[in-house]
């Protein structure tokens, strides 16, 4: 169970309380509940505050609310157990995924990975439109937005212009001194409030800064799988110990995406693909073999684990208008 299905069963338990009669008929169900990483020191792998919200309009205490959608929920497929702490917290722990079942997820959905079901892959377009450098960053943030919002099957969902702050003048024309790709970066890495800034960092070609290493991380997927294949083995789905912090990414990847569509912010899904990036550029160098090692079963599974991914970074940055190169000189 992902993330964003643990939120949408949260969602399908509260209506199924209500029309048994287990909460007030007058409780409005949201269409979407906060699911997000238990805090260090909290319970479970997830927790969320839903209960809050509905006791106000149930007139009942959160814990009551808790009470009766915590054993709804604990039966689910997925979910190991719920727990409530507090007032009314309700805490999730997951029945552990094995790599091989995030890999396959992720190969089946391709650059879809963390989509609603039923949307499809959306296109990356042009960051950078023909239009006058005033109205660039709008159109920008605009564009990344209705892309992350259409993963989610929603369309429409664009951010008003009065959110949307401008390049400042002084930074010239953005698009010939930085290039596309790094000038949307800065523009979307921030909120759509605040004033982008366009440091040195942006043309540097090296791991200093965070937008190389982000498009460096799927050139280096993709350069594991030419190695592999001169080397004469595959990828296939398996176990990998010890991919912790590669792993949990890929798994949190659909709450972010999730998360970004609802509140307009593409710069969680900007946040998000550092953080991918930065654990895949610590795994790459177990994935192949070493010295007069013989391929095995183990760097088939690694260099799967390290495809998806790379597949996972590149549809991220189709989503905010940015190309995935293959190759980096």
């Amino acid at each position: 169970m992902t993330p964003v299905d643990l939120s949408r069963s949260v969602v399908c338990a509260l209506r199924r309380a209500v029309e048994d009669g287990e909460l007030p008929a007058g409780v409005d169900v949201p269409e979407r509940v906060v699911v997000e990483r238990s805090r260090p020191g909290g319970v479970g792998d997830y927790a969320s505050p839903v209960a809050f919200g509905v006791a106000k309009g149930a007139a009942v205490a959160p814990r009551a609310v808790a009470e009766v959608l915590a054993p709804r929920l604990a039966g689910l497929a997925g979910i190991e157990r719920v727990e409530i702490t507090g007032a009314g917290f309700l805490n999730f722990v997951l029945a552990e995924s094995s790599v091989g079942e995030v890999v396959r997820g992720i190969r089946a959905r391709g650059a879809s990975y963390g989509f609603a079901p039923g949307a499809g892959e959306t296109p990356g377009a042009d960051a950078f439109p023909d239009v006058p450098l005033g109205a660039l960053r709008e159109r920008v943030v605009h564009a990344a937005v209705q892309r992350i919002v259409r993963s989610q099957g929603v369309e429409g969902g664009g951010v008003a212009a009065a959110r949307i702050a401008p390049v400042a003048k002084r930074d010239g024309d953005v698009r010939a001194r930085y290039g596309a790709g790094a000038a949307a970066w800065a523009m979307l890495c921030v909120p759509g409030h605040e004033t982008p800034v366009f440091p040195a960092w942006l043309l540097v070609q090296d791991e200093s800064s965070e937008f190389f290493r982000v498009r460096y991380a799927h050139s280096r997927a993709r350069a594991l799988t030419r190695n592999a294949e001169q080397l004469g083995f595959q990828s296939e789905p398996g176990e990998v110990p010890g991919a912790g912090a590669l792993l949990g990414a890929l798994r949190d990847h659909p709450l972010v995406l999730e998360a970004a569509a609802h509140h307009r912010a593409p710069e969680r899904l900007v946040r998000q693909l550092v953080v991918l990036a930065d654990a895949l550029l610590d795994f790459q160098y177990h994935v192949l073999p070493q010295g007069d090692e013989k391929p095995s079963a183990a760097h088939r599974a690694r260099l799967a684990l390290a495809e998806a991914a790379g597949t996972v970074l590149a549809g991220g940055l189709a989503l905010l208008g940015i190309d995935a190169p293959d190759h980096y000189l």
